[in-house]
């Protein structure tokens, strides 16, 4: 019998909890790990999904105990990966696997500086989930998660069991290529929703459909200056998709500056903005709108 991969989860919001079940579900030994100061007994995670109701009992770690961490998987908000990553450093090694799946980019290469010495993956998800309590989740939509490596055609033999426990779940090679299309998607939606404080089906109808096209002709733009055209060729059409499917959404963005939170703006338009720079693109709109919600307070 092959031994289940174990797992340590950073970040216990919503999708670290949703994710840390899943997998604990599909029988890996999986870890809560939180803030130094905070409760090591074992957590129940409620989970309610499509009517049913189920409680999954999870180890808590903390992140300055002692202990060699195998596998961590990485669901903070982007600009907390970073600090997150390295409360932890005294328990990765040169052999210690990293999946980082968080929204935005550029933090990757912030934290790869500092420690390179773990080896990191990078996910995208279209999973949908939300707290009503702490350890509380409901599980709002049923998405993709890819996953992959620059470099690597083959999944790593944990892809295995981890695609059984989350599904769907795809190994992508060109996983850059789907971090970008995410990236570019959110760029559109997350800023204007939290600028104007509307859900996403707002922006289908007058005077924000105007300026959602803006929006992605700039980054298209960007994207072709940057090689990626062929991935956002259609992006106002992906936009127009994803405002549907997800019409009484709150984005992320909107969520974090109702809570009065910072937001992840620099490491999504703030990463748009600083490709665009590189290759002498201008985006005129998505840099009133960055300079718009770094205005909020982020």
């Amino acid at each position: 019998m092959v031994k289940a991969d174990s797992w340590h989860v950073l970040g216990a919001g919503a999708m670290g909890c949703l994710f840390a079940s899943a997998l604990r579900q599909g029988g890996c030994p999986t870890t809560l790990l939180l803030r130094d100061g905070e409760n090591t007994t074992p957590v129940t995670v409620t989970v309610e999904r499509e009517g049913a109701v189920s409680g999954i009992e999870l180890p808590v770690s903390i992140a300055s105990s002692p202990g060699r961490i195998s596998r961590l998987l990485v669901t903070t908000k982007a600009q907390d990966v970073r600090t997150a990553v390295l409360s932890v450093a005294h328990r990765l090694d040169a052999t210690s696997q990293v999946l980082l799946l968080a929204n935005g980019m550029g933090f990757a290469e912030e934290l790869c500086a500092e420690l390179p010495a773990p080896a990191y993956f990078y996910g995208t998800t279209t999973e949908g989930a939300y707290r009503t309590g702490r350890w509380h989740i409901r599980h709002a939509g049923r998405g993709l998660t890819r996953i992959g490596r620059p470099g690597c055609p083959q999944p790593p033999r944990w892809f295995r069991q981890w695609s059984m426990a989350v599904q769907p779940s795809n190994w992508e090679p060109g996983i850059e290529q789907s971090l970008w299309l995410k990236l570019a998607i959110n760029c559109a939606i997350n800023p204007l929703t939290a600028l104007h404080r509307c859900r996403n089906g707002a922006l289908a109808a007058s005077p924000l459909d105007s300026q959602l096209a803006g929006l992605c002709e700039e980054i298209m733009r960007v994207s072709a200056a940057a090689g990626l055209g062929a991935i956002t060729a259609d992006l106002p059409a992906q936009v127009a998709a994803v405002v549907r499917a997800t019409a009484d959404n709150r984005s992320s963005m909107l969520q974090d500056v109702l809570a009065g939170r910072g937001t992840e703006i620099d490491y999504i338009t703030g990463h748009l903005l600083r490709v665009a720079s590189r290759h002498g693109v201008e985006a005129p709109r998505n840099e009133s709108l960055y300079r718009s919600i770094r205005d909020l307070g982020n």
